[in-house]
């Protein structure tokens, strides 16, 4: 393997920071992360691109950092995609097995899964991912694998993302101007699952719910597959936000003592307990109960928690999460959240902490980088190299290797 193929890059292009995370594919298949970069966000807002050069200079310093901590040259980057432009639906393709003993092949599986995508999307929309869930031959379901097998009749249900065909040119606009190629797109919570759920959670059934500064993206897996994606327009900056006008103090002090003192739910405070907060218009800060802090942050989860779960269960799912629910993101940091939690959904609750990873392993040891060590590790999974190599070939080149990967990943998986 030449050196630079040993490198991957994910990039993480957030509301509140830019993440980019460079890992190292070891001689014996795993994954050391070599090199860490971020940078406060600017000029995206829940995934959109609202100012370009800002976000382009936002990209630029989390690059030259994860560059300069890795000691390489950064030229390519696996990027998430996240925002409420983001939509998922489950779809069905059939086929007849075309061969003449009737053995289903990899050919009858590329045909159903095209089959399955065939869909009319609406105007300005594009597919980001199709995603097989399982495989029905003749009349027996749930089948994983079905090449070798022998029917007449093939069917496949599989997840297909799409996501707003202007809104990803933008952000991918944007890390090219960095000077970044982007070798493929990546779905947030697809790349955070892969950081930080495991085999026997994705079978049995679990939601994942990644708490990010614009919006909060949940992604539901059972029997190994992914079945539900979605998106609550509510996330940490409305916390931050909720902090500013209730306790009176501007915005970025209202971040930190969000960061150092805040807590979710307010039994989880003392009595005695007091912060010091800044005053607007140079006034002396003030000292108050920490009580007070919870009582505003408090409302603000519940909400997006009873959001989450109004949503689960218009799609169905609720009775499906046998794991429980895995808290991610930034806004998972934030105390009181994983019990707060617990009292709404009545489910196992835990945070999620990337795993699988070598190297720099206590500098990304946080919820907030699950998202940028899983594109790392996505690419590995997928063949990121070779995605890399198509990367310049245009939309067609990129969903030719988005599909080989796919099915690198179903066959091999």
């Amino acid at each position: 393997m030449a050196r630079k193929e040993r490198y991957l890059v994910g990039l993480d292009v957030g509301t509140s920071k830019v993440t980019a995370i460079v890992g190292e594919v070891m001689d014996d298949g795993s994954v050391d992360i070599a090199g860490i970069g971020f940078a406060d966000s600017r000029g995206i807002k829940r995934g959109l691109v609202v100012n370009l050069e800002a976000a382009v200079d936002s990209i630029k310093r989390a690059i030259d950092e994860a560059e300069l901590t890795a000691g390489i040259e950064i030229d390519t980057a696996h990027l998430a995609l996240s925002g409420a432009h983001v939509k998922g639906f489950n779809s069905r393709g059939v086929v007849a097995v075309a061969g003449k003993n009737r053995e289903i092949t990899r050919e009858d599986v590329r045909r159903a899964i095209d089959a399955a995508k065939a869909v009319a999307l609406p105007s300005g929309r594009e597919i980001l991912h199709v995603l097989p869930q399982d495989f029905v031959v003749d009349d027996q379901e749930g089948i994983g694998a079905p090449v070798g097998m022998t029917g007449s009749r093939l069917e496949v249900n599989v997840h297909v993302v799409t996501g707003t065909a202007s809104s990803t040119q933008n952000v991918v606009a944007c890390v090219n101007r960095a000077g970044i190629e982007v070798a493929d797109t990546v779905l947030e919570q697809l790349a955070a699952a892969e950081a930080v759920l495991t085999p026997d959670e994705r079978e049995l059934g679990v939601a994942l719910v990644d708490i990010g500064g614009g919006t909060t993206d949940f992604a539901i897996f059972e029997r190994g597959s992914l079945w539900h994606t979605g998106v609550v327009s509510v996330g940490g900056e409305h916390f931050t936000n909720d902090i500013a006008v209730g306790l009176r103090t501007p915005v970025p002090d209202a971040e930190r003592v969000k960061r150092r003192s805040g807590c979710a739910l307010a039994s989880m405070v003392g009595e005695d307990e007091v912060i010091e907060v800044a005053s607007v218009g140079g006034r002396k800060p003030r000292i108050m109960p920490r009580r007070i802090l919870s009582e505003i942050l408090q409302p603000r989860a519940e909400e997006v928690f009873h959001l989450l779960w109004d949503e689960i269960q218009r799609a169905g799912y609720e009775k499906m999460l046998h794991s429980g629910i895995v808290l991610t993101g930034g806004g998972a940091m934030l105390e009181g959240m994983a019990e707060i939690a617990e009292q709404i959904f009545d489910l196992p609750i835990r945070r999620g902490y990337p795993t699988g990873i070598g190297g720099l392993t206590d500098h990304v040891n946080s919820p907030a980088f699950a998202t940028a060590v899983g594109l790392v590790m996505y690419a590995h999974r997928n063949g990121a190299s070779e995605a890399a190599r198509l990367a310049g070939v245009g939309a067609l080149g990129r969903v030719a290797g988005r599909l080989r990967g796919l099915f690198r990943e179903f066959f091999q998986g």
